[in-house]
């Protein structure tokens, strides 16, 4: 086994959703999610098949976001993976959704940071083994920026 590391392209002012599904309808099924929350966002799923033509499968409404979707399932090149980007939209308005898609299995991460994606290899292929999300936290919050964060999430709406 050859472990490798796989680095994600997501578009500028885009988010990532990658996740372990199971059957070919992944694309359709997450693309109609992604209409019936948040019709106005522009989005882009891509399902790496583990049989059959082991092809990339997309869906979406944005020809870019497609490309870029496709690109990074072809990188990662694990079968029954999927990438979800998505512009206005964030992953918190449709993760839950999604976890509930009958065919998806699990989510590695949701998230707008670098990421890097460990990738073992053996004879058969290739799977995902972890996610590196971000940088490694520096420190712990002080009290002005725990009252920044507060602040923050209630300008986004998310708190009262």
């Amino acid at each position: 086994m050859e472990l490798k590391i796989v680095e994600m392209e997501i578009p500028k002012e885009a988010n990532l959703i990658l996740g372990q599904s199971h059957f070919i309808k992944t694309a359709e099924d997450i693309y109609e999610v992604m209409m019936g929350i948040v019709p106005g966002a522009k989005f882009a799923v891509a399902f790496s098949e583990a049989s059959g033509d082991c092809l990339v499968r997309t869906e979406g409404n944005d020809e870019g976001l497609i490309e870029a979707a496709r690109q990074n399932s072809l990188s990662l090149a694990c079968g029954h993976t999927f990438v979800l980007l998505m512009k206005g939209a964030f992953p918190i308005n449709v993760l839950n959704a999604v976890k509930a898609v009958q065919e998806v299995c699990s989510i590695f991460c949701a998230t707008a940071n670098p990421l890097q994606v460990v990738v073992a290899e053996t004879e058969q292929g290739r799977g995902i083994m972890g996610v590196i999300d971000g940088s490694s936290p520096k420190g712990r919050e002080s009290a002005s920026q725990v009252e920044e964060r507060r602040k923050m999430l209630r300008r986004f709406g998310y708190k009262l």
